[in-house]
């Protein structure tokens, strides 16, 4: 496929299978019929696929445009999550509210909080920092943050901390590896003697892998490759580089698409909770309060 579909053409087939109308979903964008009709038929033709049935009485999508629809709304909140995060990113030094957040939490979660605190508070400049687990009680200590988010197995001495999440990690492998094969789960001193795709040292995946570990009476795992987030893990294993463990929050969508495959391990509890922690002390208050409501709340839905 030499071009991408563009968002807004993802948007109104979105749209066209919310409100069962091409008219009603390109009124919604504020486009003509004819206008949108023509978006629909050229990301057909780029996709190689009818997804909407035109009759007198309407437009419904075939069962291809339902199956494209669902994809597309997972790409548009990724989209999203991208843009407020990145927004984060850039307005950080001037912004009301400074949040640290760990490497799978920043790409995983904190994007949906501040998008939902942005929503009820749209002036609020939010600034995000990520850097590992490690790291975020220097900054919290420091006073260059107003609120933390980690993932290390322990709450971070002489802080406040409240879980906000829970999370395990996975052993995941591409489809074509022979684990795949496995009619049992693989043993730990397996899993220990296997190279693997690895986060860094100071990381909150990391720290957990290697205290599970120490648990059951097994030395530090093999490194086959370390990497700096949970998005660049993923990446090298659907490549084929080799087994990894990793967030469930950071590979879920590929489990359920088949671009990754989970593998039992037996005897290993890799289950973990995500903290959200402040200065010691004094309660959050103010856009840091209102952040920490918007985690609980979400963490009553999940």
């Amino acid at each position: 496929m030499s071009q991408l579909p563009d968002p807004e053409s993802l948007r109104l087939l979105v749209l066209v299978g919310d409100v069962g109308s091409l008219s009603g979903a390109a009124a919604q964008l504020g486009l003509t019929q004819p206008s949108a009709s023509k978006r629909l038929s050229a990301l057909e033709r780029r996709l190689g696929l009818v997804l909407v049935d035109r009759t007198r009485r309407g437009s419904q999508l075939t069962d291809a445009g339902r199956a494209v629809a669902g994809w597309a709304q997972r790409v548009l909140q990724e989209l999203e999550g991208l843009l407020t995060g990145t927004e984060a990113l850039r307005t950080k030094r001037d912004a009301e509210l400074r949040v640290a957040a760990s490497m799978t939490v920043a790409e995983c979660l904190v994007p949906g909080w501040i998008g939902e605190l942005r929503r009820t508070r749209p002036e609020l400049y939010v600034g995000l920092q990520v850097t590992n687990s490690e790291h975020v009680p220097e900054l919290l200590r420091s006073g260059a943050v107003d609120l933390g988010f980690v993932e290390s197995p322990r709450a971070p001495a002489g802080l406040s901390a409240r879980q906000v999440a829970h999370d395990r990690l996975l052993v995941v492998v591409a489809p074509g590896h022979p684990w795949t094969r496995r009619r049992r789960p693989l043993s730990v001193a397996e899993l220990v003697a296997a190279p693997l795709v690895l986060r860094e040292r100071g990381s909150g995946t990391r720290e957990t892998l290697d205290q599970a570990l120490r648990k059951v009476g097994m030395g530090e795992p093999l490194p086959l490759l370390e990497l700096g987030s949970a998005t660049a893990v993923r990446n090298a294993v659907i490549a084929g580089t080799g087994p990894a463990v990793i967030s469930e929050l950071a590979v879920g969508a590929d489990l359920t698409d088949g671009r990754l495959v989970s593998v039992e391990v037996e005897g290993l509890e890799l289950r973990r909770a995500l903290r959200a922690v402040w200065a010691s002390g004094r309660a959050p208050v103010g856009p840091a309060a209102e952040l920490l409501a918007v985690t609980r709340r979400r963490g009553k839905k999940a």
